[in-house]
């Protein structure tokens, strides 16, 4: 690796170990029935003995990041000693996944280990449905700082105080930054100038993406220049590139109102008005993969299906704004189901899936960067390719993003699809900018009890 590249890590490190979302104290959210504590998830394998099935969940994105997950699981369910593994893969629409979670666990056919996002760690928590692992994790030897501390901080979170102490509510599958991918074709068809070089020259902005998307756009028919989902990590870029936030520094209220937020949502809401994109709220990585969208925001989770198409591509930073790329620190736990009739077994399992061999599995499949703070981890992630321009998701990990983390103060869930609601109704026209921005904070007052 190159001596500028290096140093460019070095400073990576730096920047992440600063990486710590602030706390406030936690508040339970009785929108669903607590668990029924005398059910069990976890079945003896046949044959009886002392051998037990674990089931385990995640929510990937496409078949293909499913399909690592499916090995994975194969290849751990031989060499864990008694334990047969059992892997289900969740739907990946939305929050429809941490809700079918909820409503198994009160259920009592929830699996024995899942993952769920970094936001939701509070939510869970304070319902008593999944596990504090501390006393597991001590005894195995486990470290906290073999993660990235922005999670962590999260992770250790107590519920009587809100702050970061003893707790361990699971371990980090992995992280992730925004990016756009890109069909080099459409834009090279459409006479455009090509995002990857823009950015390698600094000149990667807002003028220049709109630039791109309306040239490709211009093909006509089916095409369009752009596209993005409609859950909060999208819109909340253009915010964080504005300047704005979601919350006030403590996160204790809202903060959508700020003349920043609101310009992070002028320029989204512009964005849609001019014809050249895909209808806000459909789903962009179908078109693209299909080969008629020149751009679509998503994580490095999108890897592993994009690797499928047959048109030329590549990705490239998200364009500042007057704050910059407005990126987000993503992550996620994998997490012990509270009414796991094995919770060493469980544990064991979810040290496994966080071992740095296995994150490389993941990371070589093109799914997520791996959580553990490792130099050399990060030097391989670079060699998975394509794309070709891996540099870009560690760029915008390096470029002050921003944390994706639970409200331990308020009830994310709720926050969470009031915004998106409100977000949805002005990018679609349905509301005025005046109107939102008059409106957004006290339509999203009840996520903290107001």
């Amino acid at each position: 690796m190159e001596e500028k590249m290096k140093r460019k890590l070095v400073l990576l490190f730096a920047i992440l170990a600063l990486v710590a979302a602030a706390c406030g104290d936690s508040s339970d959210d009785t929108t669903t029935a607590a668990p029924d504590t005398t059910a069990a998830a976890t079945t003896a394998a046949p044959g009886g003995g002392d051998d037990v099935t674990l089931r385990w969940m995640t929510r990937p994105d496409n078949p293909e990041e499913a399909a690592v997950y499916g090995e994975i699981s194969d290849q751990l369910s031989g060499s864990l000693d008694g334990i047969t593994l059992a892997y289900e893969p969740g739907s990946n629409e939305g929050e429809g996944y941490q809700q079918t979670l909820l409503t198994n666990l009160s259920a009592g056919t929830a699996p024995d280990v899942f993952w769920i996002p970094g936001t939701d760690i509070a939510d869970f928590a304070s319902r008593g449905v999944i596990l504090d692992l501390r006393e597991y994790a001590d005894a195995s030897g486990h470290n906290d700082a073999d993660f990235y501390p922005g999670p962590m901080a999260q992770l250790t979170t107590e519920l009587a105080t809100g702050q970061p102490g003893n707790a361990l509510w699971g371990l980090p599958r992995d992280v992730s930054t925004f990016a756009l991918y890109v069909n080099l074709d459409l834009i090279a068809e459409a006479g455009a100038s090509n995002p990857v070089e823009l950015e390698a020259a600094g000149n990667w902005d807002w003028d220049a993406f709109n630039e791109v998307v309306d040239a490709v756009g211009g093909l006509g028919g089916e095409i369009r220049g752009y596209g993005q989902s409609n859950w909060w990590g999208p819109f909340g870029a253009w915010i964080n590139a504005a300047g704005g936030g979601f919350f006030n520094a403590e996160r204790t209220a809202c903060a959508l109102d700020s003349a920043e937020s609101v310009a992070g949502i002028s320029a989204l809401t512009d964005l849609y008005t001019t014809g050249s994109v895909i209808p806000y709220g459909d789903d962009p990585e179908p078109p693209f993969r299909a080969g008629t969208v020149g751009m679509f925001q998503n994580g490095r989770w999108a890897t592993p299906g994009i690797r499928t198409v047959d048109f030329n591509w590549d990705v490239v930073g998200l364009p500042s704004g007057p704050a910059g790329p407005g990126n987000w620190l993503f992550w996620g736990a994998y997490v012990v189901n509270a009414n796991t009739a094995e919770p060493a077994a469980a544990w064991e399992l979810v040290a496994a899936l966080t071992q740095a061999d296995v994150q490389a599995q993941v990371s070589a499949g093109g799914a997520n960067i791996p959580s553990r703070v490792s130099q050399e981890a990060l030097d391989a992630f670079l060699g998975f390719t394509p794309p070709a321009n891996n540099q870009a998701f560690l760029d915008g990990l390096a470029q002050n993003p921003a944390t994706e983390g639970p409200l331990w103060a308020g009830s994310w869930p709720e926050f969470s699809n009031l915004m998106g609601t409100e977000v949805q109704a002005v990018v679609t026209g349905a509301t005025s900018i005046e109107d939102y921005a008059a409106n957004i904070c006290t339509a999203t007052a009840a996520a903290f009890g107001g």
